[in-house]
């Protein structure tokens, strides 16, 4: 089981490497993202909450979103090829949280994918992502305050991740094919 923690700054192509990680290896994902979004759109209590704090550019409760992600990875049954973690974890808490939960189950993570993309390039991304798909957290004022946090919160979580002994660094600038060459090979090694 190859459970994977994909990493990198708003922006940085994680959806994009993650949906060919999907399509070649057979993973699971999870987007803390997407899940939370789904919330929102659905108008649940959780979907409720979760966008008090996304509005604000702020992070979800670490006991929330731990026990949200339990309950999917729990739902894709014990014989799957591996989860790919996206968008959590953001912070050291969290990091420990998602070990626990794991280790609970006899499963680990066997990598952490960093995407690192430089700042001026992300802002451009984010910011035709927005226009082209009309999500509201993609307009310049709120990409800022998510970058903050970003630098701030989840910057710690690469040394964290390499005390682990399972990070790895991709260029994430670049042709998208040489990209995902690159996280293929990280993959196929561990």
């Amino acid at each position: 089981m190859k459970n994977i923690v994909i990493f990198g700054a708003p922006g940085s192509g994680k959806g994009t490497q993650s949906d060919k990680m999907i399509e070649k290896y057979g993973l699971n994902h999870i987007s803390t993202g997407d899940v939370l979004r789904s919330e929102i759109k659905k108008g649940t209590e959780l979907g409720k909450t979760a966008a008090g704090y996304i509005d604000n550019g702020q992070l979800i409760p670490d006991d929330l979103m731990v026990s949200i992600l339990a309950s999917v990875y729990d739902s894709f049954g014990r014989e799957h090829k591996g989860v790919i973690f996206d968008g959590f974890p953001r912070t050291i808490p969290q990091a420990e949280a998602l070990k626990k939960m794991l280790d609970e189950r006899g499963d680990k993570v066997a990598a952490m994918i960093e995407l690192e993309v430089p700042e001026e390039e992300l802002m451009k991304r984010l910011i035709l992502r927005g226009q082209q798909s009309g999500r509201a957290d993609d307009n310049e004022e709120t990409i800022k305050k998510r970058l903050v946090v970003y630098h701030s919160q989840t910057q710690p979580l690469i040394e964290w991740y390499k005390k682990e002994g399972v990070h790895f660094h991709i260029d994430g600038l670049g042709e998208l094919d040489r990209i995902f060459a690159d996280i293929c090979k990280v993959i196929d090694g561990i």
